[in-house]
């Protein structure tokens, strides 16, 4: 773990070794100070001048405060740096993680790893090691001054250090799992209040405002408790140096007194000793609280690693953004015999499907829900691989397709058509930031989605709001089907494109995907069978499986199912 910590620092390693030398030089002007503070008192003994001591340890300071000022700036500048390369590499990473997997984590704890464990890298990276660095180079230093001075002092008081050193060290290891506690608890509270202001007008309406406030309230407790244990552990920690360094002082003060007093010690150098022995608090507590960091550093380095060593998808190659994608030949669809399920604990979704899209024209998956249409959909992007069975598309199984290839081929309409934050102009040109401007307003007229723009206050180029939130239903699905044209798709999937259209909107709907599948392959899924009627084939699936196909008239006329949800929504009498 602790090689995957200093994996961030090597790509910054010149400018840490320059703050590390600064350091050094501020470390140097600082154990210069008591030992000139010795030659101030033994001018005022020997009754000589007191002006070059005084100048010197004035200089000292001065030094030591521009040098270590110098030195913090370089420390926070490189801990910038290492937070925007962590923060980038785990984006990169979870924007690449399978969908299966990116499912069963949550949002808000996903962001906690983002933000909070990524910035915890910085101080354990920068200050933790740099600063620890320092101050072993301030501690031999001092150390080796004070041997100069007395052997003795010195022997008492490194084993007065070393003992309760000891006692620290066994604190460490504590404060590494109370602090990974921790953040998993932050992480946690994240993903409750991201669950409830993802579904914030739902919130309202059902008048659940205090239960969730109550929910996300318990949450934070359980932050807090665990924030409470790293507080308590890292309060033992520093009061465990505190102790060492007041023990060896009063120790020091008894031995080097009596030794004074017997005339083998001068006072001036039982003096530079005390002071010696004060600059030993800031190193020791330094190297203290880089053992902590390192700790915190560490459980932040696991959660990020749990993220990093997930499987990803390929990398896929992108398209040249200068233009659109260019029109391709559609491509047909068969599944033979697939089984599909979304755990081994969960039923199968999938159990032996099979059916065939033809290239070119309207195919329709029709059935009651849970009966696998969404999934179909789902298995042909390769969100999730199927177990068993074979998929074709073009005649060449989905596996033996480049994953960034298959799915440039596809146009994809969600259910639930989500629309991003961002002008209306992004959102239409999100699968295809290349599309030529005539294209863009092209998709606009097919979609119906001109009265939108001359509507809106800034035309394409004004802000939809949060999940599109300024839109309606019917605008945000209208929306994701012009995307899904600008994409120039060799297989357009619609899921349920039309489930929160208007009449007069699905009868213009049903007539651009008329348009369409006389250009393209296009594949819906629909509950709304009015939308299907005119699809050179219709699918049936019921329970995993697949129950007929045909024709809307040959469906009506001997699939039983069919009849009667044709006769639900009065196709049929």
């Amino acid at each position: 773990m602790i090689k995957d910590l200093l994996a961030y620092v090597r790509p910054h390693r010149k400018i840490l070794v320059i703050g590390a030398l600064v350091g050094l030089v501020g470390s140097v002007a600082g154990l210069a100070m008591p030992l000139l503070a010795k030659y101030v008192v033994d001018a005022f003994g020997s009754g000589g001048s007191i002006a070059g001591p005084l100048i010197g340890l004035t200089v000292a300071v001065v030094v030591g405060a521009v040098v270590s000022a110098g030195g913090n700036y370089l420390m926070e500048r490189t801990g910038e740096g290492i937070v925007l390369d962590a923060r980038r590499g785990l984006v990169d990473r979870m924007l690449r993680l399978r969908v299966a997997d990116v499912d069963r984590l949550k949002p808000g704890d996903l962001l906690s790893r983002v933000t909070g464990d990524t910035t915890l890298l910085r101080s354990v990276l920068t200050n933790g090691i740099v600063n620890s660095i320092g101050s072993v180079f301030m501690l031999v230093g001092a150390v080796i001054m004070m041997a100069a001075m007395d052997g003795v002092l010195l022997l008492v008081t490194l084993l007065v250090i070393v003992v309760v050193g000891g006692m620290t060290g066994l604190i460490m290891p504590k404060i590494r799992r109370a602090q990974q506690e921790a953040q998993a608890a932050v992480g946690d509270m994240g993903a409750v209040l991201d669950r409830a202001l993802q579904a914030y007008r739902t919130v309202k309406a059902s008048g659940a405002e205090e239960r969730e406030i109550a929910v996300v309230g318990d949450a934070a407790e359980r932050a807090r408790d665990r924030g409470l244990q790293v507080a308590g552990w890292t309060s033992l920690a520093g009061v465990a140096t505190w102790m060492a360094v007041q023990l060896a002082f009063l120790s020091v003060l008894g031995v080097g007194g009596a030794r004074v007093a017997s005339g083998t010690l001068e006072i001036s150098s039982l003096i530079a000793f005390l002071l010696y022995l004060f600059y030993l608090v800031a190193p020791i507590g330094q190297l203290v609280e880089g053992a902590v960091q390192l700790q915190q550093g560490l459980a932040a380095m696991k959660r990020i690693k749990e993220i990093e060593n997930l499987p990803a998808e390929p990398v896929a190659v992108p398209a040249p953004p200068a233009a659109a994608p260019a029109a391709a030949e559609p491509v047909g669809v068969r599944f033979e015999d697939v089984a599909f399920r979304y755990g081994e604990d969960r039923p199968a979704v999938h159990d032996g499907v099979t059916f065939e899209v033809p290239a070119g024209g309207l195919t329709a998956l029709v059935g009651p829900s849970g009966a696998g249409k969404s999934t179909v959909f789902a298995l042909l992007e390769r969100f999730y691989d199927h177990q068993a069975g074979t998929i074709l598309v073009g005649g060449r199984d989905i596996r033996d397709w480049p994953l960034g290839e298959l799915r440039a081929a596809f146009g994809y309409v969600e259910q639930d058509a989500p629309v991003l934050a961002g002008t209306l102009r992004e959102n239409l040109l999100f699968a295809a930031p290349g599309a030529a401007e005539d294209e863009l307003w092209s998709a606009i007229a097919r979609t119906r989605l001109d009265d939108l723009v001359a509507r809106l206050p800034e035309g394409l180029e004004t802000p939809v709001g949060h999940r599109g939130v300024l839109l309606s239903g019917g605008e945000r699905q209208r929306v994701a089907i012009a995307r899904a044209l600008l994409r120039r798709p060799r297989l357009l999937l619609l899921d349920e494109a039309t489930s929160q259209l208007d009449a007069v909107n699905e009868l213009r709907l049903r007539e651009v995907i008329a348009e369409v599948a006389a250009e393209t392959t296009v594949l819906v899924i629909a509950h709304r069978l009015s939308t299907v009627t005119n699809a050179g084939r219709i699918i049936v699936m019921e329970g995993g499986g697949v129950r007929a196909s045909g024709t809307h008239e040959e469906l009506v006329g001997h699939d039983d199912l069919y009849r009667e949800l044709a006769a639900t929504q009065f196709l049929v009498s």
